[in-house]
């Protein structure tokens, strides 16, 4: 039998911390804390501004809508997720993720199975270096 694992609590706000510009993201669980079964993270966009770009991996990737209003990109569509919308995008399936409204938007993020942490300083600087004008978003109207 494996070693028991500690629980977690963090208060509201807490985690590992991953400043990036106009997107930052709070680590909750991941690799050894949940022994690698999922990662789950906030992901926090500011008004009119890019996510990470059109992507695909072999993880679930599990958005739930925490505040504001979240365009979610799933294969050949976008969806615009509000507050309290659940979206599941399954491993294989190209995603993106951008706010496009004037106020600043989030969502908590399971991606299963995960140990997506360790890639984190290579995300970080990549949203750090980009300039303002790719972090743009066209506001929809």
């Amino acid at each position: 039998m494996s070693k028991p694992r500690t629980p977690i609590h963090l208060p509201p706000g807490g985690g590992r911390a991953y400043p990036m510009g106009r997107v930052a993201s709070v680590f909750k669980a991941d690799g050894a804390e949940t022994r690698e079964r999922y990662s789950i993270s906030e992901w926090w966009l500011d008004p009119n501004t890019r996510g990470p770009g059109a992507h695909v991996h072999e993880e679930d990737d599990v958005f739930y809508v925490l505040e504001g209003t979240m365009s979610i990109f799933l294969g050949d569509r976008w969806v615009d997720a509000e507050k309290g919308a659940f979206v599941l995008v399954p491993g294989g399936l190209t995603h993106d993720f951008e706010n496009r409204t004037d106020a600043r938007a989030g969502v908590l993020n399971l991606s299963v199975p995960g140990d997506f942490e360790p890639q984190m300083e290579g995300i970080a600087g990549w949203f750090r270096a980009r300039s303002d004008a790719d972090a743009d978003v066209t506001p929809v109207r």
